[in-house]
């Protein structure tokens, strides 16, 4: 029997465990888990004032949607990154003049010379290629890896206070009382369009801050990701002994299981996608996102067997039309495409991909190694 994802929340508040560190796929409600979360612990209500300390911190896709994009089409030139007036960003640029250590967190993501300019009243950033001899290349539209990096710099740096600031025993003593309230601290994929070496340091920058958020603080923090990699990382930075596995059911209800050990001890992580595309391809239910999982499942084994690029797995004489078709379909983002039914041809792409890779690696056996 599947819970609701307002029953999953209660079950993560009403725990007393430091850290609920969570893998999911995507799609699987982890937004919106966090989401009900939030409401579930600080809702919003009439009665609240300009004053209000908030309960929850947290990062999803609703932070990114505090930001938006300016393109100067009269011009194109001015092109700058808009910020919606919101209490995330005045607590960390006016309130802690944050600006500087945003800066210095974004370009360790980036590159050194990738310089965000604030403007004075925090409402708007633009970014220029430093170049070393007093030029600059004017306003850039950087990349959305890069834009979701700049965000996540903003919360890390607003996070990284936070700490400090609870570490403080004395109430009296804390610089500012703004954070005396907080309770929870809720991560949701901060990882997408990060390399595996920036990914890994900012797992590692994670994991880094809880360990120095003090046991006595109070904190208690919540990480969902659909990142094997960056799971892992936490999993074992953290030390963790139990973690979590959110799945939703055909039913829409979700499921929360315990697990004890990281993603290729105890997930059984190509097991799992491997189960997902059977059951899919048996109840003729093949989606878009089905493309995405077969992807990660030729990555993974591709990675255990040693070979450079998971392409050379498909099958040889139609190896360049199976890889055009999994990169299309499982990166495809146009509002045209769109579909969640995928054509009857591209189904059965799926079933045949899959089989071909069950029948042809023996990393297929269920006592394989690092499965």
């Amino acid at each position: 029997m599947g819970q609701t994802l307002i029953e999953i929340a209660e079950t993560l508040r009403d725990t007393d465990k430091k850290v609920q560190l969570i893998y999911a796929f995507n799609a699987s409600g982890k937004t919106r888990l966090s989401s009900e979360f939030r409401e579930l612990i600080d809702p919003k209500t009439e009665e609240r004032d300009d004053d209000h300390r908030p309960k929850v911190l947290y990062y999803n896709a609703f932070t990114e949607d505090l930001f938006f994009w300016d393109n100067d089409l009269t011009g194109d030139t001015e092109r700058k990154l808009c910020i919606h007036p919101n209490a995330y960003t005045k607590s960390a640029f006016e309130d802690l003049g944050l600006d500087t250590r945003v800066i210095t967190a974004f370009q360790r993501y980036t590159q050194p010379n990738l310089t965000p300019r604030f403007s004075p009243d925090f409402s708007e950033v633009t970014f220029s290629l430093e170049r070393g001899t007093d030029t600059s290349s004017g306003n850039l539209k950087i990349s959305k890896g890069e834009e979701s990096n700049f965000i996540w710099s903003v919360f890390y740096c607003l996070l990284d206070q936070v700490i400090s600031t609870r570490n403080v025993a004395e109430v009296d003593e804390r610089e500012t009382d703004q954070f005396d309230d907080l309770e929870y601290i809720f991560i949701d994929d901060p990882v997408s369009s990060l390399d595996e070496n920036h990914l890994i340091q900012l797992a590692v920058d994670v994991a880094d801050l809880i360990k120095r958020s003090d046991n006595t603080n109070g904190l208690k923090f919540i990480i969902t990701t659909h990142s094997p990699l960056f799971f892992n990382v936490l999993f074992n930075e953290l030390k963790t002994k139990t973690c979590y596995m959110l799945k939703r059911l055909e039913d829409g209800t979700f499921e929360l299981d315990a697990k004890n050990g990281d993603s290729n001890q105890s997930f059984s992580y190509h097991l799992y996608l491997k189960q997902t595309l059977e059951q899919a391809i048996a109840a003729d239910k093949i989606e878009r996102y089905h493309f995405t999982l077969l992807r990660n499942l030729y990555e993974k084994t591709s990675n255990f067997l040693g070979y450079p690029r998971w392409s050379e797995l498909l099958p040889g004489d139609q190896q360049l039309y199976f890889n055009r078709i999994i990169q299309f379909t499982s990166h495809s983002t146009l509002s045209s495409e769109a579909v969640a039914e995928p054509s009857a041809q591209e189904k059965q792409t799926v079933k045949l991909l899959l089989e071909h890779l069950r029948n042809n690696y023996s990393y297929w056996q269920e006592g394989a190694p690092n499965g």
